[in-house]
């Protein structure tokens, strides 16, 4: 299998496009303010992004209808309560709405305009119409993407099944492309690539962070025999450079029949 067997590459957006943890660290500053110096979430902000991500799985799975600015708006409310902080309708309302201002990676969007020359590029994330929006017109506004779909659209939250069925549909029937042209690129282990294995999906893990131990997108020895992702890259950069040198050493072995 080889990275030029594929027509279109379908992302996950915040967390392998978008700096998910620092965007949320950043929109929880009102709350750590609060917070003693000598606070485990200041020392050690990464115990906040894991309890924040703790409470935000389960919410969404119950929850398959809940706009995302609502789950970030209660997850956040639920991180004050833990803490016996009370916060504001409009602090609450404030927080859910920073998805779309959140900042894209440095590689992201150089990374894309690459990809962009060999495939079709898909966005398939859990999120609603108005961060996704902001985020389109703001970090990721130079990419040209040729479908979004969101969670708000399909009515469930990732890793549901229904979320790669709704985008596998759309691909035929908007696109005329079957699975196995599809190469679905992520960072998260139990939202994007056990369902992708489950599904028979081609994945390439994008393992920004990760030391294959720990890290947001999953720790890597609770996903043995979860995940089969066909390739890894450290960042949307490194992967647009293998692709990048696959299709040139396409082209050079086709120029040596011709």
């Amino acid at each position: 299998m080889s990275l030029t067997d594929f027509k279109v590459l379908s992302f996950d957006c915040y967390g392998t496009l978008i700096d998910w943890e620092s965007g949320i660290l950043a929109a929880f500053q009102p709350l750590l303010s609060r917070l003693p110096a000598n606070h485990l979430y200041i020392s050690n902000p990464q115990a906040l992004i894991f309890f924040f991500n703790s409470i935000q799985a389960p919410l969404e799975k119950e929850n398959p209808n809940m706009l995302y600015n609502d789950v970030l708006a209660t997850c956040y409310d639920k991180v004050a309560q833990n803490e016996g902080i009370k916060t504001t309708e409009k602090e609450r309302n404030a927080f859910g709405k920073t998805a779309g201002s959140w900042p894209a990676f440095s590689d992201t969007v150089d990374g894309l305009l690459q990809l962009k020359k060999h495939y079709k590029l898909i966005i398939l994330s859990n999120v609603d119409h108005e961060n996704i929006a902001k985020t389109l017109s703001g970090p990721l506004r130079e990419v040209k993407f040729d479908a979004i779909y969101t969670a708000q659209d399909i009515g469930s939250y990732k890793p549901a099944h229904a979320n790669f069925f709704y985008l596998l549909d759309n691909l035929k029937r908007g696109f005329g492309f079957e699975k196995d042209q599809l190469l679905h690129t992520a960072k998260s282990l139990p939202a994007d690539h056990v369902p992708a294995k489950q599904l028979g999906l081609t994945s390439a893990w994008i393992s920004r962070g990760c030391d294959g131990v720990s890290g947001m997108g999953g720790n890597l020895k609770d996903f043995d025999g979860k995940v089969a992702y066909k390739w890894r890259f450290p960042s949307i950069g490194a992967m647009a450079d293998a692709v990048d040198k696959a299709f040139l050493s396409q082209d050079q072995h086709r120029s040596c029949y011709e």
